[in-house]
């Protein structure tokens, strides 16, 4: 029996709220699930395909939705990949939970290493994994960027990033992740890139580790994995697409170890993703809209450091426990404890709010918790 598993953020957040009459009207911002509407193109492509619920679809996924998903890559990234470099995926949760253990099967001694705090599947993994996890803390005072001291890179098997990073929104640049490239290559280490949150921008795009790769002289993706998804892109959560892309020798078995686990996407959904993933034109409207709730929260925190990347605010509290009960109690909003997200201290006196509304109701919020504070 497995045992270590710690309760969902979301989980621990009902138990902090239990005392608490719940108030009318409450708006959530503890989630990062888009509240907008899915494009209609993709809606109206799902509902044309709804019949294809009679067939069992490939665990491998179509052909015509990797196609346009490696076409996505080489537009977005400018990265070209031949079919054995990408896999289609359900989402990228369940890659990010069930690739550790494929990875790491075997191993008498498997390490991982994740920032803290984190995505807290992540952690999950890792126990799955029967593996021992290095913690790479982000902090202010080093950027909120992940490090590993030399004796850590010796034993790690398996790094996870994540950039732009879920909660602090710092992306790395193209030169922080091509030295990551070239540690995983000199220390023989594999990267689980968790880029999630790529198409979530002010201006600039940030980098995938597939370009690092590529600026590292690594053009067959040695060691290098990257996973993307169109739930945050597309306001598309429920469509469940993903791909895990980059070395092709890892990929084969692991596509193998895929046939095994019952994660293949139905026909309807790939007939719809397809159609996200080849859509940029909705996309740049709803990132317009997170650039500006990200703008939002500059003017109304002047002091707090918001990162131009992903949708969260990772703002500085206090006790952070406290402030999201009394917050909640006060003004019906919702808003997430750091500490839920950490580890060993990290995360604590920091709230993570998702920007994840219209410009006017992420302002009213920010306004009610500016003069909460």
């Amino acid at each position: 029996m497995l045992v270590g598993f710690q309760s969902y953020p979301f989980e621990k957040l009902n138990q902090l709220f239990l005392s608490i009459p719940k108030p009318q009207n409450t708006l959530n911002l503890t989630i990062g699930e888009p509240q907008f509407q899915t494009p209609q193109i993709i809606l109206d492509k799902f509902t044309q395909n709804a019949h294809l619920l009679n067939k069992y679809p490939k665990s491998s996924g179509e052909e015509f939705l990797q196609s346009s998903q490696r076409n996505f890559v080489q537009k977005r990234f400018g990265v070209e990949l031949n079919k054995s470099q990408l896999i289609s995926t359900f989402g990228t949760r369940e890659v990010l939970f069930n690739f550790p253990q494929f990875f790491l099967f075997g191993k008498s001694h498997p390490v991982i290493a994740y920032p803290n705090p984190f995505y807290q599947i992540y952690e999950g993994a890792a126990i799955a994994s029967n593996a021992k996890s290095l913690l790479m803390e982000l902090n202010a005072h080093n950027g909120f960027k992940p490090h590993l001291e030399k004796q850590e890179l010796e034993q790690v098997d398996l790094v996870i990033l994540n950039s732009p990073n879920n909660p602090t929104g710092v992306a790395l640049n193209i030169n922080e992740l091509s030295e990551w490239v070239k540690l995983a290559l000199e220390y023989n280490f594999v990267i689980l890139s968790d880029e999630c949150y790529s198409e979530i921008y002010a201006k600039d795009a940030p980098d995938s580790i597939l370009q690092a790769s590529l600026k590292a002289g690594n053009p067959t993706f040695k060691n290098i994995l990257s996973l993307n998804s169109i739930s945050k892109r597309s306001s598309a959560p429920g469509l469940r697409s993903g791909f895990i892309a980059g070395d092709e020798q890892i990929l084969k078995n692991y596509a193998k170890y895929r046939t095994y686990i019952g994660c293949a996407i139905p026909l309807p959904l790939q007939e719809a993703a397809n159609i996200a993933w080849s859509d940029f034109e909705n996309p740049a409207a709803t990132r317009a809209i997170y650039a500006k709730n990200l703008q939002i929260a500059q003017e109304i925190f002047p002091q707090a450091y918001v990162a131009p990347y992903s949708f969260y605010l990772w703002l500085r509290v206090g006790d952070d426990l406290g402030f999201s009960k009394e917050l909640f109690a006060q003004k019906s909003i919702m808003v997430l404890p750091g500490s839920f997200l950490g580890r060993n201290g990290a995360g604590e006196g920091y709230v993570r709010i998702a920007l994840v509304y219209e410009n006017s109701i992420i302002r009213q919020a920010l306004q009610a918790i500016k003069s909460f504070i």
